[in-house]
């Protein structure tokens, strides 16, 4: 599960990787450094690039869409969770999103982390950081709904490649080609199901 990454391009680099126009001073970065999940007491926010007829925009929001689960203790009370990850794509609370181009979002990153599976000498596990050499901003495929504190994203993992699967074995996030971002903001969605697969490794880099 990827629970953290980076957005360290400048909004001018980042403007013209996904070709849209920034409100933004072109040497700010949005947001600045490292992304972390959304909180229940305090959101967490990432950038978005969302579709907007002919054009696209970059959109502040949280980063971990809401849902119920039941209780651990009392399975008749439910809880909140901000799902950051989304794997499970036959769930139908996942599928009205999929299933929705003006729902679907491209989440820009310049790298990833995982934590990898043992302990380090200081008793803690190491965190590992993944990015793609030729692409200094590159997307995964996200979605996004409204919620009562506002617009909320998550996006897609699938099975790991050779390079992330010694570190997570359990999944990566599905990074999106350059020229697959129009047909992901705007195909249906029978035609994308081929997109969610692992990245080549070869592409990337362990840093």
């Amino acid at each position: 599960m990827c629970n953290r990454y980076r957005l360290t391009a400048k909004q001018a680099e980042v403007a013209a990787t996904f070709g849209i126009r920034t409100p933004y001073e072109v040497e700010e970065t949005f947001p600045i450094g490292d992304i972390f999940p959304t909180g229940k007491k305090t959101p967490f926010y990432g950038a978005v690039v969302v579709q907007d007829g002919d054009d696209r925009r970059l959109e502040r929001m949280e980063w971990g869409v809401p849902t119920q689960v039941p209780s651990k203790r009392d399975p008749t009370v439910k809880l909140t969770k901000y799902v950051t990850n989304v794997r499970n794509l036959s769930s139908s609370f996942w599928r009205s999103m999929l299933t929705t181009p003006a729902r679907r979002c491209l989440v820009p990153v310049t790298s990833f982390s995982e934590y990898g599976l043992a302990p380090g000498e200081d008793g803690k596990k190491p965190l590992h950081w993944f990015d793609v050499p030729s692409r200094p901003v590159f997307a995964f495929a996200g979605i996004w709904r409204p919620t009562e504190r506002g617009n909320a994203y998550s996006f897609l993992t699938t099975e790991p490649n050779f390079l992330v699967s010694p570190i997570h074995p359990k999944a990566m996030p599905v990074i999106l080609h350059d020229d697959d971002y129009a047909r992901w903001l705007t195909g249906p969605w029978n035609e994308l199901e081929p997109l969610v697969s692992p990245y080549p490794a070869q592409l990337m880099r362990l840093e």
